[in-house]
């Protein structure tokens, strides 16, 4: 099923957004440096399942440009795109659902803590929100060098040292080099220029953010965590989920895969997310 293509005007910048099928909106929002492509492998089943599929890039990548020169980005920010793209979409009085992974996980969760009644449920899969692990400074720290590495020896160095854990291993389950899956290749180009954008504005600053802790226990009925079954031992991406769900009591789900299991096993991932998605 080819999607819409739309362009959406917000302060500072043009959002492009996708839509596909009909019925209750489902936002699909990106993580890293993806962008709606992410989810092309799924977005076909969510839309044959009954849904209003929504996925767009995030202001500053690809096909979302800024008005000005890159600056390192707000995740308060990119959650009111994300509501401006709702309000494009999700007809007058009605919610939405809303999926997102890793960065876009984030922005997912400050979406519902500040607008709870313009959703339905809110599946935020792996946030990689380090400031909620019981002991952060090593992934601060990590994800700082990763920065620095990228600035003073570039994109390579800096992405091998991403793909390790602080103490320097490589998780087990965290994937090698592979042939990407078919339905993402056209996004690759794209995000590779997207990269030194993600590396240099937005990691730093949306992992070491704060989320709306009593905005989202308010809002906890419409939250599921979501967690990789693979995932285990990459604490940056398991362990604020979790505590999330603990800190607010709101409930997890597993997902195939692990970090990118919405890329790696589109299908059977979209069928644990309208699994997740039930009330």
């Amino acid at each position: 099923m080819n999607p819409a293509a739309h362009v959406l005007r917000v302060p500072g910048a043009t959002l492009r957004y996708e839509t596909r099928g009909s019925g209750p909106v489902l936002l699909l929002i990106p993580g890293g440096a993806g962008d709606a492509g992410l989810y092309e492998g799924m977005a076909d089943p969510l839309a044959a399942a009954g849904h209003t599929v929504v996925s767009y890039d995030q202001r500053g990548l690809s096909r979302s440009p800024l008005d000005g020169p890159p600056a390192d980005q707000r995740v308060e920010e990119w959650a009111e795109d994300a509501r401006a793209v709702l309000d494009a979409v999700v007809p007058e009085g009605d919610t939405a659902y809303v999926f997102g992974s890793s960065s876009g996980a984030i922005v997912a969760l400050a979406l519902l803590a500040a607008h709870p009644g313009r959703l339905r449920r809110v599946v935020a899969h792996e946030p990689p929100l380090v400031e909620l692990l019981a002991d952060p400074g090593p992934y601060r720290a990590h994800f700082a060098e990763v920065r620095a590495l990228h600035r003073t020896r570039g994109l390579g160095a800096a992405m091998a040292r991403f793909a390790e854990t602080p103490d320097g291993r490589r998780p087990e389950g965290a994937g090698g080099h592979r042939e990407l899956p078919a339905s993402v290749r056209p996004m690759a180009s794209r995000m590779a220029a997207n990269m030194p954008v993600f590396l240099e504005h937005v990691l730093c600053p949306f992992s070491s953010s704060a989320p709306d802790l009593d905005g989202l226990r308010a809002a906890a009925g419409k939250l599921v965590l979501g967690v990789g079954r693979v995932s285990d031992g990459q604490e940056a991406l398991v362990g604020p989920a979790r505590r999330i769900a603990e800190l607010t009591g709101a409930a997890t789900a597993a997902f195939p895969g692990g970090h990118l299991g919405c890329v790696e096993h589109p299908e059977e991932f979209a069928g644990a997310l309208l699994t997740a998605m039930r009330p």
